[in-house]
């Protein structure tokens, strides 16, 4: 059995080549990004998707050695080093600036701007040898004080700049910016109720670093949605960002586990960024972990737990009518039509319906099985993507259902079953069904769980599932401890009409 670890949380390129991690080789990002010349790249992708290791794999790649060590041993035997000469020329030629906004998710916007301002002051720490060799006094001072996190609030809004500026002047070469999950500051101050504040100064650092900047050689930008409905950005789909199959099946080879190839696919498999069918890397590295300990493992919803799932909530919890009947259509495996919003951002959430299925679509919770064009607008069929999404969705539907029953008055309900008063029983069992939303509709086992899930302020009684009794298996049991209280039993089958 091969003995290289998965690089299970791990989004440092250096650490992953030279402590000998298994690598899905990414190098041809550089190629692509050298070859389209965009000034300003946007990488839009959901979470989870290696957006923080390749732009680590770019930092280290173009960043001029730090004390003259090269790095160029991290490249050996990766694809970009047979890509010719144009390409490996570039090599370590640019200072770069790196910042992630990923741990900007706090309750106000002064703690969030703090957050911002360490990450920021962390980076000029990096570049702490330039500042001696600034010639101007107050350029020195203005680096100090953005280090030292004594700058003025507005010193912030020109930092990019600033730096860039400075290390060209240091260097005598342009500066190259990262930018890792630009939106999680977005996403976080729209939900905790200062999203104005947050994009006002996004929008002023980002304008200064990136428009009119003659000290930038160019910019990748990564986040799940795009930056703002201005035009400087260049919006590329790439295959570098998640597994494709032939990577997905390589890796299985590699660690003997090939065997789980179509769990794999039906999992994890689903998701498409231009002409590339692409995996959830997150969840296909850590269920190959899975089944190292175990060939028969089971899969689970790994990318689940990386995130709050606030948009699924905010979709399903406020579902109208038309609204629930296209969830159900998607839980039984359809498909519906939406039209597409390409420069939707965050404030746009609350605007309709259409744009909350459009969020759903560029986080990665719904896929594109086609799309066509009306007019001038563009439309998109769209469908669950695999059975990890799946999950997700009946989880997060169950948790309503059950927060809901806690609050509900079903005393008419449990009296019509517990005395057996079948007319009503039905009519209030009706009514309870009329409010859910409905998943594998078709299913008895659906209407199992959802009668369990009724049962379940029934305090003064032991429900129990399943179980066999007698010479059969009931399907649900409900008795009181006293004895002379009947038990109710109920079997669950569905009708074909």
């Amino acid at each position: 059995m091969p003995v290289k670890p998965l690089p299970i949380g791990l989004d440092n390129f250096e650490k992953i080549r030279t402590k000998g991690y298994y690598y899905v080789d990414k190098s041809l990002l550089i190629k692509e990004l050298l070859d389209k010349k965009g000034e300003v790249n946007l990488f839009t992708r959901p979470r989870r998707f290696g957006k923080t290791l390749n732009l680590s794999m770019l930092r280290y790649f173009f960043e001029k050695p730090v004390n003259s060590v090269s790095r160029k041993y991290l490249f050996e035997g990766l694809k970009i080093m047979d890509a010719g000469k144009k390409y490996t020329s570039e090599q370590e030629q640019y200072p770069v600036i790196m910042l992630t906004l990923k741990s900007a998710k706090q309750k106000d916007y002064s703690d969030a701007f703090g957050r911002i301002k360490e990450a920021v002051a962390e980076e000029y720490q990096r570049h702490a040898e330039i500042m001696d060799g600034l010639k101007l006094v107050s350029d020195q001072k203005l680096f100090y004080e953005i280090m030292s996190r004594t700058a003025e609030d507005e010193s912030y809004l020109i930092a990019l700049k600033f730096l860039s500026q400075c290390l060209h002047e240091y260097y005598g070469k342009k500066a190259i910016i990262l930018i890792d999950e630009y939106d999680v500051p977005l996403e976080n101050a729209y939900y905790e109720k200062f999203y104005d504040s947050m994009v006002d100064f996004i929008r002023s650092l980002f304008g200064s670093a990136f428009k009119t900047n003659e000290h930038l050689e160019f910019a990748v930008i990564t986040g799940c949605l795009g930056i703002s409905k201005e035009s400087v950005f260049t919006g590329l789909n790439s295959e570098y960002f998640g597994f494709t199959q032939k990577e997905i099946k390589d890796m299985l080879l590699f660690y003997q586990r090939d065997k789980q190839m179509d769990t794999m696919k039906v999992w994890y498999d689903g998701y498409r960024f231009g002409d590339t069918e692409v995996y959830n890397p997150w969840s296909s590295i850590n269920y190959v972990d899975r089944l190292l300990s175990n060939k028969d493992a089971f899969p689970t919803a790994f990318w689940g737990n990386t995130s709050s799932n606030s948009i699924v909530k905010k979709l399903i919890y406020g579902a109208n009518d038309s609204v629930q009947d296209e969830i159900e259509t998607l839980l039984n495996g359809g498909t519906i039509e939406k039209k597409v919003i390409e420069n939707i951002v965050y404030e746009d959430i609350e605007a309709s319906q259409d744009n909350l299925w459009n969020f759903l679509f560029f986080t990665g919770y719904l896929k594109q099985e086609s799309r066509r064009m009306e007019g001038v607008n563009h439309y998109i069929t769209m469908a669950i993507p695999n059975y990890e999404l799946l999950y997700i969705y009946e989880n997060t539907i169950e948790n309503r259902f059950q927060e809901t029953i806690k609050v509900q008055d079903l005393e008419l309900f449990y009296h019509a079953m517990l005395e057996g008063k079948t007319e009503i029983f039905q009519q209030e069992l009706t009514v309870q069904l009329q409010k859910s939303i409905r998943y594998m509709d078709n299913q008895e086992i659906f209407y199992h769980e959802f009668l369990l899930g009724l049962m379940a302020n029934l305090k003064t009684y032991v429900v129990k599932s399943n179980r066999k009794a007698g010479a059969g298996r009931y399907d649900i049991c409900i008795h009181s401890r006293n004895v002379s209280v009947p038990p109710v039993i109920l079997k669950s089958k569905v009708a074909k009409k």
